[in-house]
């Protein structure tokens, strides 16, 4: 069933949300599709700027990462298809197509999830300085805006105050919404075929790679292991909190190696194909059914770590991407050594530990989060490189690339984000002492 195209009516643009249960972003476009009694287009938009150079001087995005995006958009396009609806999957520079579809449907409606990081709202400021009917709803967070103990811009800086004031007296996450049931019709999308023919063949035409990823990974995935996309994601969270792993989590956190170390949830998180809800309501399932303890409770607090961040970019937005951070302290330092960086990007630092987790970023586009702080913490404390191109080249490999949580860790290690302590360096003879005692995660990466 399609209504007639000249009509006007709602556009829901797919970002970071690529699931169809707990989803108050499309709830909100579906209802208004319905109140209007007109059709839902649902629009992914494969950006053009996730192909471009980074000032340091390599693409942002690696084909690994692209194709776990991909398969993440695939699994919802094929979901949309059996409720008779479509992705309708374009390639280009997301406003402009945004704009030409709002204009063909009679100034059709955008609605979209709101992300709150500069390269994300420059979007949404350019979509209204063009006069176009935008709706953005806030929804990646566990904790909506409107159940926080404080004022959103007034978000407590140090994380554990921030935690104190959200677990008093106890912590107000709403249920997930079920997952969407129906979707409108769709438009008579014929006209669109000619007019916006290169962005929509665009899209076609890049394929997805076949990643085929090493058996050695603590991630692995790809045709033979993890899939990225909401039907894995919920299956991977339904395994997971069916075993006793939620109960030791606390304890086995820190490992280098294996899938059972931690969670492994973050790769659907990132890209949406898991909301936070969702496993938080698993969780409190688990502790239903076999109690709560450390670990259990543990889980709970790397997803609050997770909405903190999230908070701090609506406060502070821009802030967090200079050099200097939110640090009002006069700045001595040194110039930022491309030499160095380059011995880091290629693990040719020659600390077998800093190596052995270069690597393994490399080749399988995951780490666990030990390692991720230890390569973070060589590269700004011991190699004295600017902390920004070691987020970009975790925002160019990691899979698992979350804008909040990146940017958040890497100013924290830097000592310029919102750590009274300053900056945290990180002894990585130490570190490779206390977690890789007998060097088996040395030498499973030393090649």
């Amino acid at each position: 069933m399609s209504s007639h195209h000249s009509s006007a009516g709602v556009i829901y643009w797919f970002r970071n949300d690529l699931r169809l249960h707990d989803q108050p972003a499309l709830q909100s476009a579906i209802e208004l599709a319905t109140k209007l009694q007109t059709w839902l287009l649902p629009v992914y938009i494969h950006d053009d700027a996730l192909e471009a150079q980074t000032p340091w001087g390599f693409a942002r995005t690696s084909p690994q990462r692209n194709a776990w995006t991909q398969m993440a958009v695939q699994d919802l396009a094929r979901q949309l298809s059996a409720f008779n609806s479509q992705l309708f999957q374009l390639k280009g520079k997301p406003v402009e197509i945004l704009q030409a579809l709002s204009h063909h449907f009679q100034e059709s409606w955008i609605v979209c999830e709101d992300i709150a990081a500069p390269y994300e709202q420059a979007y949404i400021q350019q979509l209204k300085d063009a006069k176009l009917k935008v709706q953005t709803v806030w929804q990646s967070t566990l904790m909506r805006p409107a159940d926080l103990p404080f004022d959103v811009r007034k978000v407590p800086d140090q994380f554990t105050t921030f935690r104190q004031l959200i677990e008093r007296p106890t912590i107000l996450v709403q249920d997930p919404l079920p997952v969407i049931a129906s979707m409108p019709a769709l438009p008579d999308i014929s006209g669109l075929q000619t007019k916006l023919k290169t962005q929509i063949e665009a899209a076609d035409s890049s394929p997805v790679q076949a990643i085929s990823i090493d058996p050695r990974s603590a991630f692995p995935w790809g045709p033979s292991g993890f899939k990225g996309g909401e039907t894995s994601a919920l299956a991977h969270l339904d395994q997971y909190c069916n075993s006793s792993l939620p109960s030791t989590y606390k304890l086995t956190r820190n490992g280098l190696m294996g899938v059972d170390y931690s969670t492994k949830w973050s790769p659907w998180l990132a890209t949406g194909a898991l909301s936070a809800r969702q496993a938080w309501a698993a969780v409190k399932a688990y502790e239903a059914m076999h109690g709560a303890n450390d670990s259990t409770y543990w889980i709970g607090f790397e997803l609050l770590w997770r909405d903190h961040f999230r908070w701090l970019h609506l406060k502070h937005g821009h802030q967090l991407y200079r050099r200097q951070g939110l640090s009002t302290q006069p700045q001595v330092r040194k110039a930022h050594s491309s030499e160095n960086f380059e011995a880091w990007c290629t693990a040719k630092t020659g600390h077998p530990f800093i190596d052995a987790g270069m690597r393994e970023l490399t080749t399988t586009s995951y780490l666990s989060n030990r390692m991720r702080q230890n390569l973070a913490s060589y590269l700004i404390h011991d190699l004295g490189c600017d902390w920004r191109a070691g987020a970009a080249w975790f925002e160019t490999h990691l899979i698992d690339f979350d804008v909040y949580s990146n940017q958040g860790n890497w100013l924290y290690l830097s000592g310029c984000g919102t750590d009274p302590r300053g900056g945290r360096r990180f002894n990585p003879d130490k570190q490779a002492k206390d977690y890789d005692p007998e060097g088996s995660y040395r030498a499973l990466w030393r090649h």
